[in-house]
């Protein structure tokens, strides 16, 4: 499979499954989510859906388990607008990448004020 189809499908679905968790899941538990990125198999019948969750750890918790319970409905959406032979086996996955990097800017600011002290 080329490598130019899968990073178009990848972001066609990026951009449908936001679309999706904005306007179509009417779960009151999901709070604010970002689809940071979408990783497709080869052969396209695989893909992983990373999401970024904001709200406190209880916030988050809920939102998690609606999106998990909401699997179905977003694959089987993806594809009704997806023109693919299979529809991809959807998975999710959290994505912490960005509370992973305000803890290192947390850290690096803790330095260089302790630097900035001596």
């Amino acid at each position: 499979m080329s490598q130019l189809r899968t990073e178009k499908v990848q972001e066609f679905i990026k951009q449908e499954l936001s679309k999706i968790i904005l306007t179509e899941l009417k779960d009151p538990r999901i709070g604010f989510v970002t689809v940071t990125r979408v990783e497709v198999t080869g052969d396209l019948r695989a893909a992983k859906a990373f999401m970024s969750l904001m709200g406190s750890e209880e916030e988050k918790a809920a939102t998690w388990q609606a999106l998990q319970k909401a699997v179905g409905h977003l694959r089987s959406e993806i594809g009704k607008r997806i023109k693919l032979r299979f529809t991809p086996e959807l998975t999710l996955h959290l994505d912490e990448s960005f509370e992973h990097s305000v803890r290192i800017n947390e850290l690096l600011a803790k330095i260089k004020r302790e630097e900035a002290e001596r």
